[in-house]
């Protein structure tokens, strides 16, 4: 299968990229490298069955030709830093909205009919029944990211009604794990190697979060594709676990050898739009064969280690996407 990787450069893109040639794909990869790391293709680029394009996808004749001859596109690129949403509020609606109606447009242009799209579970805002399934019902937005997330799996519903494309929807938790660049887990790290003897928490500690191990969350989407013939597939993916940042405070510093003194923002929220308690119900997806191997500890901690052995990832830390087709 010739496959289109958006945002092939970023953390979940390229260990996309990386599994698909080791099952035999071709794989055309499209990435700005705003936040996306070549160093992060350097397998990739060494296979024959890989071609990588540097581009934009807010340029619909760039992303049509990078996507030229593809029959499967994977959109993972996306404005991810949910942070800082407030201050710069058009910046989730042109690269995670906009930039997929853009990817849209060029599978019309070029023919490709199936398209795998990284939503989130934030498009639940803050949910009345946990685990929370597909199917409740969506409430008002709180943050733009997820707003705009909703949109873009508006746009990608419509046009697979319209166009007869074929569509896979995965609204993710928080994903961990090797080549991860953003989220609590990495300021947390960044904040210890240089100051171990404090951390500064955002909130209070207390909010209550899912995760999911990198590999795992591949497993799921490869799992969908393979299995779900729907016109639409709308698939949470996370563990049947959760826990509160305070707890995962202790399996970071517990990694790190440090016992730091703990200051908190305060509040239960560590900004505008964050959501105290994410938790998924992904029993869907199990219906079709998935299960996570690793639990969120073990997520964390292996994330912890890559981190410590690549220092250099932190002196590169970016507030957010200056443009679209960027890395997820």
């Amino acid at each position: 299968m010739r496959c289109f990787v958006s945002g092939c450069a970023g953390f979940i893109g390229s260990h996309l990229v990386d599994r698909l040639l080791s099952l035999g794909h071709e794989v055309a990869g499209f990435d700005n490298l705003s936040t996306g790391r070549t160093q992060f293709m350097a397998e990739a680029l060494r296979n024959p069955r890989f071609r990588f394009a540097e581009g934009d996808l807010l340029e619909t004749d760039a992303t049509a030709r990078a996507m030229a001859d593809c029959e499967f596109v994977f959109h993972l690129a996306a404005n991810a830093d949910v942070r800082f949403g407030t201050e710069h509020p058009t910046r989730d609606l042109q690269q995670n909205t906009i930039a997929t109606v853009h990817v849209l447009e060029a599978m019309r242009e070029t023919r490709a009919k199936r398209i795998a799209f990284a939503s989130t579970g934030s498009i639940y805002g803050e949910a009345q029944v946990f685990p929370t399934p597909e199917n409740h019902p969506l409430p008002r937005q709180t943050s733009l990211y997820g707003a705009s997330k909703l949109g873009a799996e508006g746009f990608i519903e419509a046009y697979c009604e319209g166009f007869g494309m074929q569509g896979y929807i995965f609204r993710f938790v928080s994903i961990l794990g090797e080549r991860y660049t953003h989220g609590h887990v990495f300021d947390f790290v960044g904040q210890l190697q240089e100051h171990p003897e404090f951390l500064r928490v955002l909130g209070d500690g207390k909010q209550r979060k899912s995760y999911l191990y990198v590999q795992d969350c591949l497993d799921g989407i490869l799992a969908a594709v393979e299995n779900s013939r729907a016109k639409v597939t709308v698939l949470n993916l996370g563990t049947d676990q959760y826990c509160e940042v305070n707890q995962s405070i202790e399996w970071i510093t517990e990694e790190m050898n440090v016992r730091p003194e703990l200051i908190y923002a305060g509040g239960e929220r560590g900004w505008i739009g964050d959501n105290p308690f994410i938790f998924l119900d992904c029993s869907a997806a199990r219906a079709l064969g998935w299960r996570p191997k690793a639990s969120i500890k073990e997520g964390v901690a292996r994330t912890v280690r890559y981190l410590r052995e690549h220092p250099e990832l932190f002196g590169a830390r970016e507030g957010g996407f200056l443009r679209a087709g960027g890395s997820a």
